[in-house]
């Protein structure tokens, strides 16, 4: 059965990027609003209004919404139920500059965009027909819309269901995915009142070219995991003038960032397929305002995609590294300052500093043994201080409370102190080891093979979905000693941040993407093709849900 779905997903689509909903503002509460007023619109929700409910998030500094909703089939009477994901937030529209107020109008942007000077291949998109622009149009609301479409559609036709459909829209993916994980709970709740055994979530979130010229449109079993290792770095204090009597952390920053940024040797493969390197998000020194004395401490942090490592094995590599970076920095140095006192005639003084590496836990432990309950009590009250000050994002409050710590230090010589200071996004490998995994990968793979003559670009499906997404959290491929790396090595664990995996052990479903293609996301042409996107990507989804529940 082929759903002729072009024209209403469509339709979804531009009603929902029409709703400016950047992430962290009061747009993901309009849209989540809007978004479940039209749901309760349809007949089979107004007739069950406990199928459908708005939720605002739990342990979230913003007000926010996700909009849940279930359909029951009448079919027969199977438990089987699978889950429909996307999130409705999008990232800024400031790139569009002049054309700003335009960004969630792809009809009035695209005849913007005409008196352009657009690249040659935005030129054709724009002008053939096949294509929509808008932010959030690929990431990711013409995923949201298909599925919506399917919502409705078997809202309507409960009777074609042998199980049971249920629609998340979520907020907060671009950011923390607070939207995510406080869904979790509403599906455990659900799990136990209406006895729906999970087999599977799909996911809608944008696919592109892996390169250029790449024809392919991908189908992704599972998804990357993202982490963040962050290093503070300590140096010896010194005026500029006498620059050789100290060590400028940023020095170490720099060589630090040197031998991770781009390693090849910290790409991690897995089932064929290799993770990106890590690549520098932020540089800084923690100075509060110019001086001429050099910086007393610095801060870096880096994207780190995985497939296989736990984040306990990041960590113990990111030690390696960091102990190679500050011994070749220290190396450097002395090179630098040899040659100096040569050509200056000033005589040369050895140092005495040694590379040293701390992971947090380490640290921490090595200060309560030193300092017993006046640290822990000490720590616990700077943190609930620092707390009180907003502006702080999660990976500053971490480094904050690094900071503080090493000021217990008795030993204050040089020092880099490893840490992760942001949200995990758990990595999951669909390979087929449970029966769930295995049925949905035939599912898939079947439905593929069927829509697959109806479209001319080959559908590829790969392993990992390469980006950050809300995936991560439905399922766990780590085992307990890999999530406590994490929450043992976060500052911030249990203020600022928190993660309650055991939910998504509790849900642990296999997931897949099949979401809309197209490029740019996340940039001002932002664009996705409209054969693939509103017509192959419902159809692939249902063929999928229809095998899964069959």
């Amino acid at each position: 059965m082929k759903l002729q779905c072009r024209e209403e997903v469509l339709a979804f689509t531009k009603q929902l990027v029409n709703i400016e909903s950047i992430v962290n503002t009061d747009g993901e509460k309009v849209i989540a609003h809007s978004l479940y007023t039209l749901l309760s619109s349809f007949p089979y929700f107004t007739n069950n209004p406990t199928h459908i409910t708005l939720e605002q998030t739990i342990n979230d500094d913003h007000e926010r919404h996700n909009v849940l909703a279930f359909v029951k089939g009448t079919k027969g009477t199977s438990n089987r139920t699978v889950i429909l994901m996307g999130h409705m937030d999008t990232v800024g529209i400031d790139d569009f500059n002049q054309l700003k107020d335009l960004a969630c109008s792809p009809d009035e942007l695209m005849e913007a965009l005409k008196n352009e000077d657009l690249p040659a291949s935005a030129r054709e998109h724009l002008e053939s027909g096949n294509w929509l622009f808008g932010r959030g149009i690929l990431d990711m609301k013409s995923g949201v819309a298909s599925h919506l479409y399917l919502l409705k559609y078997y809202s309507e036709h409960p009777e074609e269901l042998d199980g049971n459909l249920v629609f998340l829209a979520e907020c907060d993916e671009e950011d923390g995915s607070h939207g995510v994980l406080s869904a979790l709970k509403t599906f455990k709740s659900w799990k136990e009142e209406h006895n729906f055994d999970y087999v599977a979530a799909i996911n809608a979130d944008f696919v592109s070219p892996r390169f250029e010229g790449d024809e392919n449109r991908y189908i992704y079993k599972g998804t990357v995991g993202k982490l963040l290792p962050s290093f503070f770095i300590t140096g010896a204090e010194t005026h500029v003038g006498s620059c050789f009597e100290g060590l400028d952390p940023n020095f170490i920053a720099a060589e630090l960032t040197k031998q991770i940024n781009y390693n090849p040797e910290l790409c991690n493969e897995a089932l064929g397929e290799t993770t990106v390197p890590p690549v520098s998000l932020k540089q800084t020194d923690l100075k509060p305002s110019y001086t001429v004395q050099t910086a007393l401490s610095a801060y870096v942090y880096y994207n780190f995609f995985i497939h296989s490592w736990s984040p306990k094995e990041v960590i113990v590599k990111l030690k390696e590294q960091a102990t190679i970076a500050f011994e070749a920095a220290l190396s450097s140095f002395d090179e630098r300052y040899k040659q100096f006192c040569a050509i200056s005639g000033e005589p040369y003084m050895s140092h005495s500093w040694q590379p040293r590496v701390y992971i947090y836990e380490e640290m921490e432990q090595l200060l309560i043994q030193e300092n017993g309950d006046a640290y822990v009590q000490h720590m616990n009250e700077f943190k609930e201080n620092l707390l009180l000050d907003i502006t702080l994002d999660t990976r500053m409050f971490a480094a904050r409370v690094v900071e503080e710590a090493w000021k217990w230090m008795s030993d204050k010589s040089p020092a880099i102190i490893l840490f992760y200071s942001s949200l995990y996004s758990p990595r999951i490998e669909l390979s087929g080891k449970t029966d769930n995994e295995q049925v949905l990968i035939n599912a898939l793979d079947l439905a593929v093979e069927q829509v697959q003559p109806e479209y001319p670009h080959p559908i590829v499906t790969r392993n990992f979905f390469p980006y950050i997404s809300d995936m991560s959290f439905v399922a766990l491929s780590d085992d307990e000693e890999g999530i406590q790396a994490v929450s043992n090595n976060n500052p911030g664990w249990g203020t600022k941040h928190f993660v309650d995996y055991q939910d998504i052990r509790d849900i642990n479903v296999p997931v897949i993407n099949i979401g809309p293609y197209g490029v740019d996301a996340h940039k001002k042409l932002e664009r996705m093709e409209t054969s693939f996107s509103l017509e192959i990507v419902p159809n692939l989804t249902n063929l999928v849900i229809r095998e899964l529940l069959k």
